[in-house]
């Protein structure tokens, strides 16, 4: 590791630690007199809770410590039965919101490219259903998740389709833009040697817009993910959004905060994971090749 790397993670660390320094204990300066106009009321343990708090609602959450804080690590009976005994607990909630949040994603992008790659290739259908391309596009997602969930029920598929809704715009728009903007030069070499509609598109227009579809994908994970999570914000039995509903209820910041940080940490680590992928489909390029 060379020293500008060094030092970037240094700061990095600083500014982690700083921040966590002043989350724990900044609020408590507010009983200084002098010191009580400098600290922000957001700070407030009641809104925000305190890290401290959020790590032990995370092992109670999570079935890692009871009620009393005792850790039960080395107590697998006691955490099967504290599993069993809350259906909703943060695994299963975590694992219902990433199943949907998965297959939400796989659509939209599925269905994304699908449409970019026909409309990019037809100017014809791109004349056509552009009127309604752009009506649909203008519909806020959000307003939909309610109908979504009237039309689907509360169950997954509601989730499911609300991550698709917001997925396959970005997507889409991307894919389009990408197949539009392929050098024509190439398509007519590729047609003088003979090539096919269909051999045009996977050896010449596919290629050239991957870039461009992988530069949806990064927001559009995420943007999966927060569509499931409004979703069961509106209506659902299981999930994640469920436990910040249900925490919200109690009025218990340190619950919804654990549901939250978890949140922020599953959306970092499907973001790196999507770019992993796309240095590897993208490694013949020059700003991905360096990193195979």
């Amino acid at each position: 590791m060379d020293r500008d790397a060094l030092t970037i993670r240094f700061w990095q660390i600083a500014i982690l630690v700083t921040g966590l320094a002043i989350w724990q204990w900044g609020y408590d300066l507010r009983a200084i007199a002098a010191l009580k106009p400098f600290v922000p009321g957001i700070l407030d343990p009641y809104f925000v809770s305190k890290p401290s708090e959020i790590a032990r609602g995370f092992l109670k959450l999570g079935c890692l410590a009871d009620r009393g804080g005792t850790l039960l690590v080395f107590r697998p009976a006691d955490i099967g039965a504290c599993l069993s005994d809350n259906p909703n607990n943060l695994w299963a909630a975590l694992l219902v919101t990433l199943k949907n949040t998965f297959w939400g994603f796989v659509w939209g992008t599925g269905t994304g490219v699908a449409a970019g790659l026909v409309l990019g290739r037809s100017e014809m259908l791109a004349r056509i259903f552009d009127p309604y391309i752009v009506a649909m596009n203008s519909i806020p997602r959000i307003a939909l998740v309610p109908l979504i969930v009237l039309m689907f029920g509360l169950g997954d598929i509601s989730k499911i389709v609300t991550a698709w809704t917001v997925v396959f715009f970005v997507v889409f728009f991307n894919t389009f833009e990408g197949t539009r903007a392929v050098d024509r030069d190439q398509i007519a070499a590729a047609r003088l040697l003979g090539a096919s509609e269909w051999a045009i598109t996977r050896t010449v227009v596919v290629p050239s817009a991957l870039a461009w579809v992988f530069a949806a994908l990064t927001p559009a994970v995420s943007f999966a993910l927060i569509g499931v999570i409004v979703g069961e914000f509106i209506g659902a039995e299981f999930g994640i959004g469920k436990l910040i509903v249900e925490a919200e209820a109690r009025a218990s910041a340190t619950d919804m905060m654990v549901a939250i940080l978890v949140l922020m940490v599953v959306g970092i680590l499907l973001a790196v994971g999507v770019r992993k992928v796309q240095a590897y489909l993208l490694r013949w390029q020059p700003q991905f090749s360096t990193q195979t």
